[in-house]
């Protein structure tokens, strides 16, 4: 299933095949609020999404699928900055944007800053263009990680009562979510936790909990998301994260790091000209710090989050440090938890589209022995998303990428549970950790689906 050296650079045959249609598709989508003018942006070539860009590929992208894709640009970005200059303020949007933590490394990386310069000059420039607040969303991480935590403690408390309830896959990854529902069975989709995403539960923060200090309607609000892989446009199209009531989805845009350089490079602004400016917080008077990430050092650190809080609540075990096992290769590692002489916690870390395949044979075989993996699409994690860090030759520019990841694990660690924020907003807003409005708020559900007859034909 997995492409080899030779597709790398083959053009998707969505593209190909359907490309008439998708511009007819996104014209009909665009064709109201003004978008028929010609804007400061047209010269901009559309984004192409190449094989090894996207493990969504897989068969699975339906035509309306295809065109609302190619509709998350640039040019949808200033689509609406340019309503907002106009006199017709009844389609103004407030237009907010949140950085995913592992595209800051990215613009520190390439242009020569710290990631705190690189944080608010990136800040400041999207100001410059018009955009009202600019947020990081290392907050909806710290949502993620500690219900993610607490449902593998109930999962492993329950799992000799429940047959799926071990293993426990990470849904951070929008990549390995899309091929786990389309292309594998409820034998898989049923062991992956159903706290949201970053991305996702960042979305609900903006449209919910920020839209409400602001007395605004959450359709009033246009969200961009800043992130490292275009599987992330993806995540954005899911019909769970979209409110009917209020016709908006939780996240309207995602833009890579690499597509926002391209519009740096259209006005011929260099990053290293741009006036700082504080990143916003979510809550009134308040800016953001000095930048903070979680345990791990190519992600968002399910895994050691997961993994120490599990050691603690299960088995009373204070675990400082955690000390990876390479097998394989160095993208599926193994950490084990001992105690009295037996194995009491196996997790792994699965990275790229061939250890994903093995480690999914090996469940359907019986013989996978794991109580949790983070799963990701990307061979090397987030950081190697193939929205930034890629060469011209489309492969991964392994210079800057190293460049990226020392960034990256030199940024402090900030634990999800000494945010005060969240726990405030935990009681303030979502009325506590077990209310049903935490479970709307920050879960989802995955399942396996049928394939459309109006998907693609790719082989891979």
């Amino acid at each position: 299933m997995a492409p080899g050296p030779a597709d790398d650079a083959e053009e998707c045959s969505k593209k190909q095949k359907n490309d008439d249609t998708q511009s007819a598709s996104v014209d009909a989508l665009s064709s109201n609020d003004g978008s028929e003018e010609k804007n400061e942006f047209d010269t901009l070539a559309n984004a192409k999404i190449l094989l090894s860009d996207c493990l969504a590929c897989d068969s699975c992208m339906t035509l309306e699928e295809g065109a609302r894709v190619f509709q998350q640009n640039q040019k949808e970005f200033f689509r609406v900055l340019n309503l907002n200059k106009k006199c017709d303020t009844s389609k103004h949007k407030v237009l907010a944007v949140s950085l995913c933590p592992q595209s800051l490394p990215y613009f520190a990386a390439k242009f020569n800053l710290s990631v705190n310069e690189a944080a608010k000059r990136l800040c400041g420039f999207l100001k410059s263009l018009g955009v009202h607040y600019v947020f990081d969303t290392t907050i909806a991480a710290d949502f993620s990680i500690l219900e993610s935590q607490r449902e593998f403690v109930q999962r492993y408390q329950r799992r000799n009562q429940e047959e799926h309830a071990l293993p426990m896959f990470a849904s951070a990854c929008p990549g390995w979510i899309r091929y786990a529902e389309r292309v594998l069975t409820n034998l898989v989709t049923s062991h992956i936790c159903t706290a949201k995403s970053p991305q996702q539960i960042m979305g609900s923060l903006v449209k919910g909990y920020f839209a409400r200090q602001q007395n605004l309607s959450p359709d009033k609000i246009f969200h961009v998301v800043v992130a490292p892989c275009y599987d992330k446009k993806l995540e954005a199209l899911r019909e769970d994260f979209y409110t009917a009531l209020y016709n908006s989805a939780e996240v309207d845009c995602v833009l890579t790091s690499g597509e926002i350089v391209q519009i740096m490079e259209q006005k011929n602004v260099s990053m290293k000209d741009v006036t700082e400016v504080a990143v916003d917080s979510l809550f009134d008077g308040l800016k953001e710090g000095d930048v903070v990430r979680h345990d791990g050092k190519r992600s968002d650190g399910y895994l050691e989050h997961i993994f120490k809080h599990a050691a603690k609540e299960l088995f009373g075990v204070d675990v400082k440090e955690i000390t990876y096992k390479a097998l394989k290769n160095k993208d599926f590692q193994e950490v084990t938890l001992e105690k009295d002489g037996e194995t009491v916690l196996r997790f792994a870390a699965a990275y790229g589209f061939r250890n994903i395949q093995n480690m999914v044979l090996k469940l359907k075989k019986g013989k996978f022995f794991y109580h949790f993996v983070e799963v990701l699409a990307c061979p090397g994690g987030c950081l190697n998303g193939k929205g930034q860090a890629q060469s011209e030759d489309g492969r991964a520019d392994r210079a800057l990428l190293a460049q990226m990841e020392e960034v990256y694990t030199a940024i402090p660690v900030r634990l999800p549970e000494a945010n005060l924020h969240v726990q405030r907003m935990y009681q303030d807003w979502l009325e506590g950790m077990d209310s049903k409005k935490a479970q709307d708020t920050l879960h989802t559900s995955y399942s396996a689906v049928s394939q459309s007859t109006s998907s693609l034909d790719i082989k891979w």
